[in-house]
């Protein structure tokens, strides 16, 4: 950051737009024009759809860049064409306010301070004073749902995520998105942070005018759209996410820092230590191949264990074990079926013979992989606490 120049000069720097999604929002949107005019003449304003005198007011702006939607198709699909439209303008960073008033365009340095500090892509939102006069309780208790959504959903703890002040890096920003309400804020938040580009709170002001400001918020319908979103959004965190990221660190790991850090530095209890081995165990053995590291590392996650130790341990069915899982498999079948098939152990054991047999294959992988989950969380229960007792 120069110190000379002007915040003006300073966001044609950064190649940085403001855009200015607006619906029948008539009464503040000339305010919210003028004081980011003091900054940056940088501005889209997204018409979408409005049937008061919003055309009037931008038209009265020649030199702001506008987008007239005929058909008022909701906030997500305005911000969209928003970043369409920055793009196509060469503009790398877009920063959104409200068109109702609730935002400070004199936030606008702050943003500007905080990009030009990190030196990196980043996305920021605007953290609100929830508990200040004036803001509705609705408005708080859907702050705080949302929070915690996005907190399971990519692991990063915000104070708002609700809020529409916000600076987006725009060639980092997903191109393509699947909604265009209200819950298009989540989805954009949620699937950057998904490409590991940082989302932070940032501190900014707000009004909440009864008298000034227009809500399209409409409480069911869009509680319920959101409701949806976070539970597609939650499915694809627990089957593809944590395990793909899971598999990035785990990756990186050596076995000496694999021993050390997850085995015997972990901060988890020796019984949670073993039950995650036993799970691991359990589903390395059982019939879940092509499907073993989405499963255990989704009951990992959801059972709160280590997931580490229920990863390296569901690998016992690498190549040169299944000959020896599927025998297994069929002896301990063997003593449940009537129809029965043994083997002994140096015979050839096949594909075509397990599918002749698979009643008895299943029944038998069931009845090993929890033999041998409970053999190996005892004793691996056993051997940790005898390791931390001659530590002691």
């Amino acid at each position: 950051m120069n110190p000379t120049q002007s915040i003006s000069e300073r966001i044609e720097n950064l190649k940085l737009c403001v855009i200015i999604p607006t619906y029948n929002n008539h009464k503040t949107l000339r305010r919210v024009i003028d004081g980011v005019l003091q900054y940056t003449p940088n501005i889209i304003v997204v018409n979408d759809g409005s049937t008061d005198t919003t055309q009037e007011i931008t038209d009265s702006y020649p030199s702001v860049a506008k987008i007239h939607i005929p058909k008022n198709q909701g906030k997500g699909n305005a911000l969209r064409e928003g970043f369409k439209k920055a793009r196509e303008m060469q503009f790398a960073y877009a920063i959104t306010i409200d068109s109702d008033g609730q935002h400070y365009p004199d936030d606008i340095p702050v943003f500007v301070d905080y990009l030009e500090k990190s030196g990196k892509d980043i996305l920021l939102i605007g953290s609100r004073n929830m508990n200040q006069d004036g803001v509705p309780k609705k408005s708080s208790f859907g702050n705080r749902f949302s929070n915690f959504w996005f907190w399971f959903e990519t692991g990063i703890r915000l104070q708002d995520t609700q809020s529409g002040y916000r600076l987006y890096p725009l060639h980092a920003i997903p191109k393509r998105f699947f909604t265009k309400k209200f819950e298009f804020e989540i989805e954009v938040i949620v699937r950057t942070a998904w490409k590991d580009i940082p989302v932070e709170n940032i501190p900014v002001k707000i009004l909440y005018d009864p008298n000034e400001r227009v809500t399209h918020f409409r409480p069911f319908m869009d509680f319920t759209r959101i409701s949806i979103l976070n539970t597609v959004l939650v499915m694809i965190t627990l089957l593809y996410i944590k395990p793909r990221n899971f598999l990035r660190s785990f990756k990186k790991k050596s076995f000496k820092d694999f021993i050390r850090e997850d085995i015997l530095e972990s901060s988890d209890s020796n019984t949670v230590k073993a039950l995650s081995i036993a799970l691991g165990v359990f589903v390395g053995i059982a019939p879940f191949w092509g499907f073993q590291t989405v499963i255990v590392i989704f009951l990992a996650v959801l059972l709160r264990w280590n997931k580490v130790l229920a990863f390296t341990f569901s690998n016992i069915s690498i190549p040169p074990m299944i000959p020896f899982i599927i025998y297994g498999s069929l002896r301990a079948g063997a003593l449940f079926v009537e129809d029965k098939a043994t083997f002994a152990l140096d015979s050839t054991i096949t594909l075509s013979t397990v599918r002749i047999h698979i009643v008895q294959y299943l029944i038998g992988s069931f009845a090993l992989a929890t033999t041998m989950a409970i053999l190996f969380g005892v004793g691996s229960y056993l051997v940790l606490s005898l390791s931390r007792n001659s530590k002691g």
